[in-house]
């Protein structure tokens, strides 16, 4: 049995999807467990960018079986146009599954998340208005329709017209506006269905069946710990659990099956939308980071929060990962800096606390404790084993790893696969 999982530590964009292309060179099979098309990977490869939103980033190897899994949320539009924008640059789709139990995302549920943030105003959490999180909730309302549905044309045709009927009055009555035409919208996913039908599989089966033929699996996570539904800053988070323990639900296997926890950091702390960020630079650090690392979002566009590395926040999520390894990322970004700060902790009404607070009322009034490392003033981008890196970058890592208590596993100084040291074997 080999597998290994790539998890996100902070609020998202870690780097996350150029750790999974590089791993996905030994891999498989490569799977997405939970998410929509509000998640967004970008890999570089042979200097070119793909943007990748429900594509696992496997999909760029030929030879990779790339699987999207139960947990995940699925607008067919969005899917078929990444695949065939992908296709348009040359890439082969040689084996993608789609999973029969996954969740489709509708209209309108894109329509309920745009009229729900306008109705928040000011309390509004800052979604990508993508219709993720209603069509979870429809999952949990037991009301969802899910792929497999889609492709039975006689209970798809039930279930729409229950659900449009239902989300029409919906508008009428809560939003004050138009619904949606049943027959326009079956029409329109019918042929969606038959386009994605040969992709489609139960792949609940079809990951615990490559494990056990000795198929090397990675899982790839989508958002990150911090965003987590559960155990992240609610109510500022994603509509998932995008924990290892979520990508066992998600892929539907068992977590005795699950080895070599690999959680990205980036160097620095980003995070787009509302929500507490104890570390963040409203200042001219925050505006390096930012203008250096061309922090916007791959989905939406917009800005993110740009602050110092908070090792109190990568330390929570070491323990609910239960982390093997860390796979530092966008190092490089760092390079011009005379000095650089990390959060190692956090005081609350003059008491240092030890745990990361659940509530946002704490969280508001805590104050970071920072620790002041010296610059390196070099670029790194060109080294490719860890002894090239300079001393001073290589105690930068190696106090992270210290403070968050897991060992260093991986440590990226650029975009490309060949940018990447590694320090332990992963499978």
């Amino acid at each position: 049995m080999a597998t290994a999982m790539v998890i996100g530590t902070q609020w998202g964009d870690e780097g996350k999807g150029k750790i999974v292309d590089y791993l996905a060179q030994k891999a498989d099979v490569v799977i997405r467990s939970q998410g929509g098309n509000n998640a967004g990977h970008t890999v570089v490869v042979n200097d070119q960018s793909f943007a990748l939103r429900l594509l696992p980033s496997g999909i760029l190897f030929s030879d990779k079986t790339c699987i999207i899994g139960s947990g995940v949320v699925v607008n067919p539009s969005v899917l078929l146009a990444e695949i065939d924008s992908i296709k348009a640059r040359g890439v082969h789709i040689s084996s993608l599954e789609i999973s029969t139990r996954a969740h489709v995302i509708f209209p309108y549920h894109i329509r309920i998340d745009e009229e729900d943030e306008k109705l928040k105003g000011e309390a509004k959490i800052g979604t990508t208005k993508n219709g993720i999180g209603p069509c979870y909730a429809d999952k949990v309302n037991r009301i969802g329709i899910r792929v497999g549905d889609m492709l039975d044309e006689a209970v798809f045709r039930e279930k729409l017209k229950y659900n449009v009927t239902l989300k029409n009055r919906l508008f009428k009555m809560y939003y004050e506006c138009d619904g949606f035409s049943y027959e326009e919208m079956l029409q329109e996913y019918l042929e969606y269905a038959e386009k994605i039908r040969p992709y489609v599989r139960d792949t609940d089966y079809s990951v615990n069946y490559y494990i056990s033929q000795g198929k090397k699996a990675l899982f790839e996570g989508a958002q990150a710990t911090m965003l987590d539904l559960d155990h992240g800053t609610y109510p500022f988070v994603t509509s998932s659990n995008p924990t290892s323990g979520g990508a066992c639900v998600g892929a539907g296997v068992g977590p005795r099956k699950m080895e070599n926890i690999v959680g990205v950091v980036k160097a620095y702390t980003t995070r787009v939308g509302a929500g507490p960020f104890p570390a963040e630079q409203i200042n001219e650090a925050g505006e390096y980071l930012r203008n250096t690392g061309h922090e916007f979002g791959t989905v939406t566009g917009r800005p993110r929060r740009c602050g110092w590395l908070d090792t109190a926040v990568v330390k929570y999520a070491a323990m609910l990962n239960s982390l093997d390894y860390l796979a530092i990322t966008r190092l490089d970004i760092l390079d011009g800096l005379d000095t650089i700060k990390i959060c190692t902790g956090y005081t609350y009404e003059g008491e240092k606390i030890e745990e990361y607070p659940a509530s946002l009322a704490v969280m508001e009034k805590v104050q970071p404790i920072y620790e002041t490392l010296p610059g390196w003033k070099t670029p790194i981008s060109h080294c490719r084993n860890y002894e090239e890196l300079p001393k001073e970058a290589r105690a930068y890592v190696e106090r992270i790893s210290e403070l968050v208590g897991v060992p260093l596993g991986i440590v990226s100084v650029g975009p490309n696969r060949d940018q990447t040291i590694i320090l332990q074997s992963i499978f």
